[in-house]
């Protein structure tokens, strides 16, 4: 099982993909169309002409992982688009609900990072 994690680069291509590619055909849309690399750890997420199917490229270091989902019914009707770009970038949470055929946009979660400051509990200031 693929865990995705907060920390994880995921990376949407807007166009659809022929779904006849396989791990060295993603591979080289990643570099010649979306100018990524496919060895990078990034998930690749490709969508089929149809919106019917997606697959997931990720290299985890030893190998490619190539996962497709096919929807029984039904359509992924939410797909990220870009008027300037050939890829989108998403994060973990939007990712989770794009899979499932959500609407990324939608997907609400908590912030990722925000400073502390001094006044917080257990965070005060130095003493001189």
């Amino acid at each position: 099982m693929i865990q995705i994690t907060p920390q994880m680069r995921v990376l949407v291509a807007v166009e659809p993909v022929d779904f006849r590619r396989g791990i060295d055909g993603l591979s080289q849309v990643c570099r010649a169309v979306l100018s990524a690399d496919p060895l990078s750890g990034t998930v690749f997420v490709f969508r089929s002409r149809s919106a019917k199917a997606i697959k997931l490229l990720i290299y985890d270091g030893q190998g490619f992982w190539l996962a497709q989902k096919r929807m029984s019914a039904g359509r992924f009707r939410y797909w990220p688009t870009a008027t300037d770009a050939v890829s989108r970038r998403l994060a973990a949470h939007e990712f989770t609900a794009l899979i499932w055929g959500g609407d990324p946009q939608r997907a609400q979660a908590a912030p990722m990072w925000h400073r502390l400051g001094f006044d917080a509990p257990g965070n005060e200031a130095p003493r001189a």
